[in-house]
């Protein structure tokens, strides 16, 4: 296979992820919470507990804008700081139960979007969808 071609069809998967991700959130009501900190939110959600540098490296912001942000969202209630177990020094940063409520009520209204894109797929499509979802999670984005 021609890497040159593979390396275009990754660029076209990722921007299609984007697209539809963004499509599929569309009509979610965040008032309480600006796109940089919904961004962090889902992050916090999906790795949690998680460092303010993983924050900020996967939300591409420095340290001081992350810390920020971080801080309003912890004002607000969606997030808390909890001490590492292992090295009291270290923090560790997860949703709160008000965090994890909004998060929850965020992807449910996905998943059932998702579910409106999927309708009338068979079972065998479907199988293969997971498959294909399960094969780049284990060989790109491990």
């Amino acid at each position: 296979m021609d890497k040159q071609v593979l390396f275009r069809k990754f660029v076209d998967f990722t921007t299609g992820v984007h697209r539809t991700t963004h499509e599929i959130a569309k009509g979610i009501k965040l008032d309480a919470v600006t796109p940089v900190q919904y961004k962090m939110l889902e992050y916090i959600a999906v790795s949690q507990p998680v460092t303010l540098s993983s924050v900020a490296d996967c939300t591409h912001m420095s340290l001081p804008n992350t810390s920020r942000e971080l801080r309003k969202l912890i004002d607000k209630g969606l997030c808390e700081k909890v001490v590492d177990g292992e090295d009291r020094r270290k923090q560790r940063i997860r949703l709160s139960v008000q965090g994890q409520a909004l998060m929850n009520g965020v992807f449910g209204h996905m998943q059932t979007e998702l579910d409106r894109r999927i309708e009338g797929l068979s079972a065998a499509q479907l199988k293969e969808i997971e498959q294909a979802l399960d094969l780049l999670q284990t060989r790109i984005f491990k």
